[in-house]
């Protein structure tokens, strides 16, 4: 600023041309939003949303994460979503799980990828065609029965896991229990509830306890039919398959503590996928 325009300026607001070169240098600018992040989205915004992952379920709880981020209207309709390393620096997850989340959230509708000089990724609006089709619309049953059926799974199956580990299986049982889990990981995308489901009940049957047994029976039949409302996610199926094989390791080692760990973990991670699409 010249010297006889910082005076003019200085004159019409009654302070000295010191106090105005200060308030031109002193600007804050943590909260404007830089060239990676939606037109009006401020950064601040996303640290409570966006916060690092620290679990074993790192795609699942990166794709609960940027639902949030959409559904809390920290990024809105139209909006552009910050860049990838600044998204994954934030989640400290890799690039490759963000893309994998980004390109599942895309494929459920949630996200529109665009090319060139204004390009990324984008919120989808009503306008992009199919969008409204694609949104999940789950019901209000299912959202009130969400949590208590989170909660009551968790406590049968963990416990299932851990008295399966706990019991000197037979020859045949450790085997039907390996060739389930093979299933799992041979079954095509469309088919893969019903054999998932197949392998917990297993599981549970191998606990010894028929009460307990049933007791994972009625929550699977609970959680299934929530999660007929979410679109099954190829990553997730991919990640849920190692977790199995974790399970059943532990099982078939006698570690009951894995066993129950294992099962958890895995637990967490598909209702940080039912949270994400249904709360």
């Amino acid at each position: 600023m010249s010297l006889s325009r910082r005076a003019a300026a200085s004159a019409a607001l009654d302070v000295s041309p010191l106090e105005i070169d200060a308030r031109a240098v002193d600007v804050p600018r943590s909260d404007v939003p830089g060239p990676d992040a939606g037109s009006s989205t401020e950064l601040s915004l996303f640290a409570p949303v966006l916060r690092p992952i620290r679990s074993g379920n790192a795609f699942e709880e990166t794709v609960e994460r940027l639902l949030h981020t959409i559904k809390l209207g920290v990024v809105r309709p139209g909006e552009r979503l910050p860049a990838e390393r600044d998204l994954a620096n934030r989640l400290r997850v890799s690039r490759e799980t963000l893309r994998e989340a980004i390109g599942s959230l895309r494929e459920a509708g949630y996200l529109e990828s665009r090319r060139g000089r204004s390009g990324g990724t984008f919120v989808v609006t009503d306008s992009v065609p199919g969008a409204r089709s694609r949104r999940l619309k789950p019901s209000a049953a299912a959202r009130n029965d969400l949590e208590d059926a989170l909660a009551f799974r968790l406590a049968v199956e963990s416990g299932a896991a851990q008295s399966a580990a706990r019991r000197s299986l037979r020859a045949g049982e450790r085997a039907r229990l390996l060739r389930l889990q093979n299933a799992c990981f041979e079954a095509p995308l469309a088919g893969y509830r019903p054999v998932d489901s197949r392998l917990h009940l297993a599981i549970a049957e191998l606990s010894g306890s028929p009460s307990l047994a049933s007791a994972v029976a009625d929550a699977r039949v609970r959680v299934n039919d929530l999660l007929d409302a979410i679109p099954l996610l190829p990553r997730n199926i991919v990640h849920s398959n190692q977790q199995h094989a974790t399970i059943v390791q532990a099982v078939l080692a006698g570690d009951p503590k894995a066993a129950r760990d294992a099962m958890a973990e895995h637990l967490d991670g598909t209702a940080a996928l039912l949270r994400a699409f249904l709360a």
